[in-house]
């Protein structure tokens, strides 16, 4: 079966950024299926496309992957409008491929909401099946983090979401939020299943040399963070917390922020003035640099500002990277991850906004490193029984493939429920 995947913000491991769509095309591979990978230009991101752009796109076989990238840069770091012409620009030019291309299924992933585009091209206009995978749930998250106010803009982006899920054959959610977000929508919940981010468990059971950045002394705990710097994060979290440590006197505990983002410069510019020499920030790493970082790690952090929708609406990669890695979590925020953390015991779940209970929290695991060990043992055990990504890549493989068969979408629903 020949697959045509759009994800505009692609990557091998070779970049930072997240790879659950290589890791989903090669499992397709594994099945015996062709991809052709649809994908821009990303920040962070790596194709393993080196040639130069002819008329604006360049192509490639890159592990078994057909990968056609088009000339189009994006990073988080852009502005509002930057970024939604980025957008559009590669809604037009995948409309084209999804015209011309051979394929037996086409399938698309947010973010953004326009990768849904071709899609619903594909379904109407070609009468090709439509796989749409949703990773957050829009327009919800960016009204409610009032990043977009404009009616008219919150009502296209609604339009569109509402088009894309009822245009597609099927949908994936990847948490409870966004799979019933998709069912307020009016699609059928047989048509919907919901495939977690998952645990690369190779990449982090054999890391590389282990290495702590500048100003991490080898006693210290380290607690890491690593992801985008951006609105959605609620980093300065990590700079309250950091104070209350200092208050207290805890010299011995390194908050330390790996990635980049928009509000990088502002993170590091007030850490800067109000003296804190208990956060440290890096550049981003690519995947086995970052094993290595993660084996020399005590703690890793998840965090998210405190908006409501990113409450079950989220599976963010750094959480399954963290208990692939075998370490204990503090999260900062309610729903579908705190509760798993306080049930299966690998972590520490925390209030929003709340830098006492987090500082409470770090002591916690500074003080008491046997039972910090013994959430670490926890959370590799999760990810192991939960979130092997292996596993779900071909609940996943058999999902999208299997569009065209009706009779085991029921029971794909019903296995994708215990997850």
């Amino acid at each position: 079966m020949n697959i045509l995947y759009f994800h505009q913000h692609f990557s091998t491991p070779k970049g930072s950024t997240g790879i659950r769509s290589y890791e989903m095309a090669k499992r397709l591979i594994h099945h015996g299926h062709n991809v052709t990978m649809v994908c821009g230009t990303y920040g962070g991101g790596e194709t393993g496309l080196d040639s130069v752009f002819t008329a604006g796109r360049r192509e490639g076989t890159v592990d078994g992957i057909r990968i056609i990238e088009f000339d189009l840069a994006y990073s988080n770091s852009d502005g509002f409008l930057k970024r939604s012409m980025t957008f559009v620009k590669f809604a037009l030019k995948s409309i084209g491929l999804a015209f011309i291309e051979k394929y037996d299924v086409l399938f698309a992933t947010t973010t953004p909401l326009t990768a849904g585009i071709p899609g619903i091209f594909a379904r109407w206009l070609r009468g090709k099946p439509f796989v749409f995978e949703v990773r957050d749930l829009w327009p919800e998250l960016p009204k409610e983090m009032g990043v977009i106010k404009n009616p008219v803009i919150l009502a296209l982006m609604s339009f569109l979401e509402w088009a894309s899920y009822r245009s597609a054959h099927r949908c994936i959610g990847l948490s409870p939020g966004i799979v019933e977000g998709i069912k307020k929508r009016g699609v059928d919940e047989r048509k919907i299943t919901m495939v977690p981010n998952g645990c690369d468990l190779s990449i982090f059971s054999q890391p590389s040399e282990l290495w702590r950045p500048e100003g991490v002394k080898n006693n210290d705990l380290m607690a890491i963070f690593t992801g985008t710097h951006g609105m959605a994060n609620g980093l300065n979290a990590v700079l309250d917390t950091a104070v209350e440590l200092r208050k207290r006197g805890r010299e011995d505990i390194k908050l330390v922020l790996v990635g980049q983002g928009k509000l990088k410069p502002e993170l590091e510019k007030r850490a800067t003035e109000i003296e804190l020499d208990n956060v440290v920030f890096h550049p981003p790493v690519n995947k086995e640099k970052l094993s290595g970082l993660m084996a020399s790690a005590d703690v890793g952090m998840q965090l998210l500002a405190n908006i409501p929708a990113f409450y079950y609406g989220t599976s963010p990669n750094k959480f399954f990277d963290y208990i692939s890695a075998g370490l204990p979590v503090i999260n900062n925020y309610p729903g579908w991850l705190a509760g798993m953390i306080e049930q299966t015991q690998c972590g520490f779940s925390v209030q929003p906004e709340d830098p006492k209970a987090f500082a409470d929290a770090l002591e916690n695991a500074a003080d008491q490193r046997e039972a910090l060990a013994k959430m670490g043992t926890n959370a590799r055990q999760l990810a192991e029984s939960k979130f092997d990504r292996s596993l779900l890549a071909d609940k996943w493989v058999a999902w999208v493939t299997g569009v065209n068969s009706p009779e085991v979408t029921s029971s794909e629903v019903n296995d994708e429920k215990t997850v």
